[in-house]
């Protein structure tokens, strides 16, 4: 049996899941977290073969957590299972160690498939994915510059297109607002605008945000 961790700040997809695999003789739910904090404390109490994780989960501010989860429950395997861009987040979640990203408008069937193939040592990316990640290794470097944005660019411009001003976003990444800074010019220079709202826009445009 598969034990597993579901970690989503909707109990409405909680509810989903588990109705999804209540008959299903492979896998059993064994937490449930509304929250980083509530991940870690089931984590340190229980054995978790897979992690089902959205990356938009309460506390969950930085890929670099992600990557302290790989190293800290290497037994555990991690399914990100999120509505943010697969095309985006997928390649940075794969450098992070992360086994498999399943994006939310796909169906349940395709999430648990996952969980049984990252329990068998599987690693799962759509073809998108695989199609991107070819095409980025083939690119000049200028041309990378401009498409391929950073891991902490990606989480700057999350945190810009939510509001949030440069002291709130060095507070919850952890950084220097100057190097917020820093990271904000390079958007703008990569993403060709000029302003803020101008650069917000891009990034939905791109489906970045």
């Amino acid at each position: 049996m598969i034990k597993v961790c579901l970690a989503d700040n909707h109990p409405v997809v909680h509810y989903g899941i588990k109705a999804y695999l209540k008959d299903n003789s492979e896998i059993s739910i064994v937490g449930q977290a509304e929250n980083y904090n509530d991940l870690e404390e089931i984590l340190s109490k229980k054995t978790v073969d897979v992690m089902v994780l959205d990356l938009d989960l309460e506390g969950l501010s930085s890929i670099n957590i992600v990557k302290n989860l790989v190293k800290e429950y290497p037994s555990s395997k991690i399914v990100i299972f999120t509505n943010l861009s697969e095309q985006i987040y997928a390649p940075n979640a794969l450098k992070a160690g992360v086994s498999a990203y399943v994006h939310k408008t796909a169906k349940l069937e395709a999430l648990s498939s996952a969980i049984v193939k990252v329990h068998g040592g599987a690693i799962v990316f759509s073809d998108i994915v695989k199609r991107n990640l070819a095409l980025i290794g083939k690119r000049n470097k200028s041309e990378r510059l401009y498409r391929k944005l950073s891991t902490r660019e990606i989480e700057v411009l999350r945190y810009l297109s939510d509001g949030k001003k440069n002291k709130e976003i060095a507070q919850i990444l952890n950084l220097n607002e100057k190097t917020v800074s820093t990271y904000k010019l390079r958007l703008l220079t990569k993403l060709n605008v000029t302003n803020l709202v101008d650069l917000v826009n891009k990034a939905k445009t791109l489906d970045i945000v």
